[in-house]
């Protein structure tokens, strides 16, 4: 049975709070196109990336297989 993969954010790969690292850990793609892409979906949905930012923060808990 193939093992499910769960989304953390990234101890490794963060800036702020590990939210665009762990996800970019999850899709297995660079970080930085990762940040790119939220930032683009930040200016175009006039400022709404960064409430789900901090909505995702709070949520995604933290790689326990990090050190934070």
């Amino acid at each position: 049975m193939k093992k499910m993969k769960r989304l953390y954010r990234s101890g490794k790969e963060r800036i702020l709070g590990g939210v665009c690292g762990g996800i970019a850990e999850y899709f297995e793609v660079d970080p930085s196109i990762v940040r790119l892409l939220w930032t683009l979906f930040t200016f175009i949905g006039l400022g709404s990336g960064i409430l789900f930012y901090f909505i995702c923060w709070f949520v995604i808990p933290r790689n326990p297989k990090h050190r934070w």
